[in-house]
């Protein structure tokens, strides 16, 4: 593998990418210095890494001329930074982490910074100035999650039911998203009566259905129906239909984000009312094109991703230039912040125009003509 600190030869050169939909070119450094990029996962137990963000990493790394190679911590801090050890003293030359918590993240950057390698903090912030941050913007999903439940529900008993608690996400960002989109206001109101909100370690799908079948049994025996449910995520979004489900209860309007397939099987099926789509396939080449530049010996701040490498749909607002992201902590981290696009049953057919998912796999729990959604009718 590559050396730690990067001694180019000469001009980069360019390598074309073809990974999905998009054929581009990014800078690779020459042939005598190849680009090693280490990957830690916190876990696969969430699809979307296995399924769209892993595929386009790597693919994005391998046809630019790099190496790839990765671990899954699976949810354990220590497992993880063991990870990120390997992966540095195998030669890792960039290191992209999704952290599980910040108490491992801290270690694998103090880890990373003693051999010189760059850090790139993947869909979960680490609160660091040295990092750059590469996700979706999480709080433009809170606000889309809210923003679409509270048109269809304006007033009632919500339940929300959070991610895991050491997650700047589930804790700041959407939560700060939904009160931008009038949650908070409406809870001051008096309109919506938040009856549980509730954290879920790890973003399981299980633990999520255990709190909400908890929740369902205590609204009963208080009297109270539940109107709408804020599920932080696509995990746990399939915790609360499997405790509905369970409990012999007809959908209630539901949030999601992440666009995974049985959530998407869910709105189309009726028993989720939105879900926030990221396009995880962008997401993925857009940190495979800047741990190249960073093999390259581009700065941070200098990162520019090509053109026509990820879809316009979901390019950041800030343009294609890392731009300054001001961090809860007060950090300030170069960062790419690409935009998702809420879902519901009426516009499902951007997933499937998309190439996200086929119309077939998309209808096929959609059996009901009375909650399929129009496309799957048709």
């Amino acid at each position: 593998m590559g050396s730690f600190r990067r001694a180019l030869v000469g001009a980069t050169v360019v390598a074309v990418v073809s990974t999905g939909l998009v054929t581009t070119s990014v800078a690779v450094a020459q042939d005598d210095d190849v680009c090693d990029v280490g990957v830690s996962w916190n876990n696969f137990e969430q699809p979307r890494w296995a399924a769209t963000d892993k595929p386009n990493l790597q693919a994005t790394i391998e046809a630019g001329g790099g190496t790839y190679a990765d671990f899954d911590a699976k949810l354990d801090s220590a497992q993880q930074l063991t990870d990120v050890e390997t992966l540095i003293n195998g030669g890792a030359d960039v290191l992209v982490l999704l952290a599980q918590d910040q108490d491992a993240a801290v270690s694998a950057l103090e880890l990373a910074a003693n051999a010189g390698v760059p850090v790139i903090a993947y869909d979960r912030l680490i609160e660091d100035p040295g990092v750059l941050y590469i996700t979706f913007d999480n709080v433009g999903v809170g606000r889309a999650e809210a923003a679409a439940l509270l048109e269809k529900v304006p007033s009632g008993n919500y339940v929300r039911i959070k991610g895991d608690p050491g997650d700047a996400n589930a804790s700041t960002f959407l939560p700060q998203g939904m009160d931008e989109a009038g949650l908070q206001d409406k809870i001051d109101a008096g309109d919506i009566v938040l009856i549980a909100d509730q954290f879920t370690d790890g973003w399981k799908t299980q633990t999520a259905q255990d709190n909400m079948e908890a929740i369902i049994d205590k609204a009963a025996a208080d009297g109270v129906t539940i109107d709408a449910i804020l599920a932080e995520n696509d995990s746990t979004a399939l915790g609360v239909v499997a405790a509905l489900q369970a409990k012999g209860l007809d959908p209630i309007p539901l949030s999601g984000q992440d666009g995974d397939q049985g959530n998407l099987q869910n709105v189309a099926a009726g028993w989720q009312y939105v879900d926030v789509w990221k396009n995880s396939n962008e997401l993925g080449k857009a940190a495979g094109a800047a741990a190249l530049a960073l093999c390259a010996g581009t700065p941070m701040a200098e990162l520019t991703l090509p053109d026509g490498l990820i879809d316009p749909s979901v390019a950041p607002l800030a343009g294609l230039t890392a731009a300054d992201f001001v961090t809860p902590g007060g950090n300030t981290v170069k960062s790419f912040i690409l935009q998702p696009t809420p879902v519901t049953a009426e516009n499902l057919n951007l997933v499937v125009d998309g190439g996200w998912i086929d119309l077939e796999t998309l209808c096929a729990q959609a059996t009901d003509p009375a909650t399929a959604a129009p496309i799957c009718q048709s």
